[in-house]
């Protein structure tokens, strides 16, 4: 599995998405990369173990374009091409359409398949290596490399650590970062379902008092059944109940949440329930170590842009340290560090803030409530300088663009 690397540029801990798209885009541009994961190889890459689903807003995607991945992922992948945001089954929808010649809203792609399909990349790079199946027994970031010792007897070094560990990072715990963090009185149901009718490539965003239902787009399945990825909220006390109803039950309770416009539904996969919460860390740095992805910050996926925030995550770290490295400083170097820090803090802050409003705004009960959110949808709907702004957000679009999100490396 490629180099021996037990000395490399850099050691990234997680093998998630985040972390695997991280070591390609830093081997892309000639680092040599360690990554490190307790799971297995044989659980890399088995789809059939999660069933959530991620939109690619555009921005992402021309970073995966940028490292050669687009080609092979354009299979998987169904094009959003347009966004339905209504309030409940009420009157008055929001609609997001991209103008003619703009590409999608997104791409949507099933975790699995992006998964096994980036570990695949990684696993034939010869500027990346894998230590799987063990995990950190010590790491010691206090000299001029940072020594990690590996629980299977392994030893590596490299100027700087990057925590793709998750929302229960060991690495930001150690590192004592001082995270905010809640949780909502939500849980989120993940399942995947046929219907009758087609989506017209079609992502809707229904929201309910005890929190969104949102239908994803997804490609035909080989009979030529029309297929959606379903993320239902509900509150939390409720959510394994609708894990423990009957399929029929709970399929009859979606078809009261889609008022129909899909038709009949069957329901095609388990219906795993994941707890909600917010987690922002106040720093992404210590010494010779950075977070990215969940590991510095999570939020609510009322808007979807969980995985795409910690693809900026990636996209700004591999410049600041790219652009380091050519300068000649240390990869581990403060002023690297400070850049990344800087740099992805007040964007995570803003995008972190702006889902925890809209979480508590479309979570108010009531009629008045009903009604203001329809005015403010409506309001949106009628002021074009507006609505571009938030195609535009939601396109990834917005900020200071690191170079792989405009498709160029760096």
């Amino acid at each position: 599995m490629g180099i021996d690397s037990r000395k490399s540029d850099i050691i990234i801990l997680g093998a998630g998405m985040i972390g695997l798209t991280q070591a390609l885009t830093l081997a892309a541009h000639g680092l040599q990369v360690a990554i490190i994961d307790r799971a297995d190889p044989d659980d890399l890459l088995n789809p059939q173990k999660d069933a959530r689903v991620s939109a690619i807003n555009s921005a992402s995607w021309n970073m995966f374009d940028a490292i050669g991945l687009a080609e092979k992922l354009r299979p998987n992948g169904c094009d959003i091409e347009k966004i339905l945001v209504n309030d409940g089954l009420k009157p008055g929808t929001l609609d997001f359409v991209p103008g003619e010649g703009e590409g999608p809203m997104g791409i949507m792609v099933e975790n699995a398949l992006l998964r096994q399909l980036l570990f695949k990349a990684a696993e034939e790079h010869d500027a990346i290596s894998f230590h799987l199946s063990t995990q950190v027994a010590s790491c010691d970031r206090s000299g001029h490399l940072v020594e990690v010792s590996l629980e299977n007897g392994e030893r590596l070094s490299a100027p700087l650590l990057v925590a793709a560990d998750g929302r229960g990072s060991r690495m930001r715990e150690e590192a004592g970062i001082i995270m905010a963090h809640w949780q909502y009185d939500h849980s989120a149901i993940v399942c995947k379902i046929a219907h009758e009718k087609p989506h017209a490539n079609t992502a809707y965003e229904l929201f309910f008092p005890p929190g969104p239902f949102a239908l994803l787009p997804m490609l035909d399945d080989a009979d030529g059944r029309h297929r959606s990825a379903v993320v239902w909220t509900v509150s939390r006390k409720d959510g394994p109940a609708y894990t423990r109803i009957n399929k029929r039950a709970f399929v009859a309770e979606m078809m009261k949440k889609t008022g129909g416009f899909l038709g009949e539904i069957e329901l095609l996969t388990d219906r795993p329930t994941y707890p909600l919460g917010f987690h922002h860390s106040s720093h992404l740095t210590a010494e010779r170590l950075v977070l990215i992805g969940d590991a510095g910050h999570g939020i609510h996926p009322i808007a979807g842009q969980g995985l795409n925030l910690g693809l900026r995550d990636v996209a700004a770290l591999t410049e600041c340290l790219v652009e380091g490295a050519r300068t000649g400083l240390d990869l581990g170097d403060a002023q690297i560090l400070a850049r990344y820090d800087r740099w992805r803090s007040l964007d995570n802050m803003m995008v972190s803030a702006a889902t925890d409003l809209l979480t508590r705004l479309f979570g108010l009960p009531g009629e008045a409530s009903s009604a203001i959110r329809r005015m403010g949808i409506g309001l949106v709907q009628r002021i074009p300088p507006l609505k571009a702004q938030f195609m535009a957000e939601a396109k990834g679009e917005t900020g200071d663009l690191p170079k792989l999100l405009r498709g160029e490396l760096v």
